[in-house]
């Protein structure tokens, strides 16, 4: 008899020392797992309990007595280590809620965004939306030196970026306003040949035909301006440039 419940003890007890170092191992077990192990240690305890009592009923030897009274001795304590060991769970649980929630931020911080650029939906890496408000700020704030070179190093990094014809054309624009007309010019005229599909295409000439009226060439600037009505007639742009052609006759 002793040695049954000797036996039973350390199946008992072995099954709640292997669940200690949960806390330590937390990542390496499923959650459904740990909860399958402290249930059955409870079961197991719930059947020593009940054998005890059984055996209680039948005999009141002193030895059986000693016996029951070290069984229950250590169903209290790994009653007490089920305990510590569900609020470790509940711990462990709750931290790696936060780790992925707090993980789960930061990716989508740096996964591409989608923004609207000229009416077209477009995804944009954090690094390139920062790099073209850094260079639009400068532009804004009179810099345009500062500005044309921010817009020129955005357009070698990120030459397949959304925001690469608005970056180009914004670069065009720096010259303008430096009154660098030649290569004003030459910066639309990439955004003509590179970015027809976008709207600042239609913006880029009308900003070449400027160019032109402000080097003396009325030809260049009609030329374009024709160009810039025939290729995007439904654009704002193209109303600018019909107003324009009238003044030129």
């Amino acid at each position: 008899m002793k040695t049954f419940f000797r036996s039973t003890l350390a199946a008992a007890a072995l099954a709640a020392s292997a669940l200690i170092p949960l806390h330590a191992q937390a990542a390496l077990f499923e959650d459904e797992e740990a909860r399958k192990a402290i249930l059955e240690i409870r079961n197991r305890l719930a059947n020593m309990q009940s054998e005890i009592n059984a055996k209680a009923d039948k005999t009141n030897s002193l030895d059986l007595n000693n016996e029951n009274v070290q069984l229950r001795q250590e169903i209290s304590r790994l009653r007490g280590q089920i305990e510590v060991l569900t609020n470790e769970l509940a711990n462990t649980q709750k931290r790696q809620k936060d780790f992925y929630v707090d993980l789960d931020t930061r990716v989508r911080k740096l996964e591409p965004q989608q923004v609207t650029v000229d009416g077209k939906d477009v995804m944009v890496e954090q690094g390139e939306q920062r790099a073209y408000d850094a260079a639009l700020a400068f532009f804004k704030a009179g810099d345009y030196r500062s500005a044309g070179a921010a817009f020129f190093d955005f357009t070698k990094r990120y030459p397949q970026s959304g925001l690469a014809p608005s970056a180009q054309y914004w670069l065009g624009n720096t010259y303008y306003a430096q009154r660098d007309y030649r290569n004003a010019i030459t910066a639309q005229q990439v955004v003509v040949k590179n970015y027809a599909d976008s709207p600042k295409a239609a913006d880029a000439l009308l900003n070449i035909a400027s160019c032109y009226l402000e080097l003396k060439d009325k030809a260049a600037a009609k030329k374009t301006l024709e160009t810039l009505v025939a290729q995007y007639p439904q654009s704002q742009s193209a109303e600018t440039a019909k107003e324009r052609l009238a003044a030129l006759k």
